[in-house]
């Protein structure tokens, strides 16, 4: 049995990185890949609690995207429409509308859950 202590401290937390940073090359099924296991699983429940990652902003994701799969403006345009509706999304001078949001899901795989979050336009 793996004999393991919850996670409630930052301290804890801290501990139990390094520990995990230790076991990482732990075969499944023995021993130290089961304390893996039940450590990573216990480190993810106190971030999700004391570190939560917030959502993307919509534009920021896709300009990641962009950037992470060799994209330009062009590459948007049957997503997004012309060019200068492109140039206004990016620059955040227009919101992304429904059937914008359903293309880019569709087409770059992105989250529509991101994609439907607000943010703030530029004046």
């Amino acid at each position: 049995m793996v004999n393991v202590n919850p996670v409630r401290t930052e301290q804890e937390y801290e501990a139990a990185l390094s520990e995990i940073d230790g076991l990482m090359t732990a075969q499944a099924g023995t021993p130290e890949g089961d304390r893996l296991d039940v450590l990573v699983t216990l480190v993810e429940a106190y971030e999700r609690r004391h570190h939560p990652i917030e959502a993307p902003d919509p534009i920021e994701l896709i300009k990641f995207v962009m950037e992470q799969q060799g994209l330009d403006r062009e590459d948007l345009r049957p997503m997004i429409g012309a060019r200068n509706r492109v140039s206004e999304i990016l620059n955040k001078k227009r919101a992304l509308s429904l059937h914008m949001i359903r293309k880019l899901h569709d087409g770059l795989g992105l989250p529509t859950d991101v994609l439907v979050a607000e943010y703030q336009l530029n004046a």
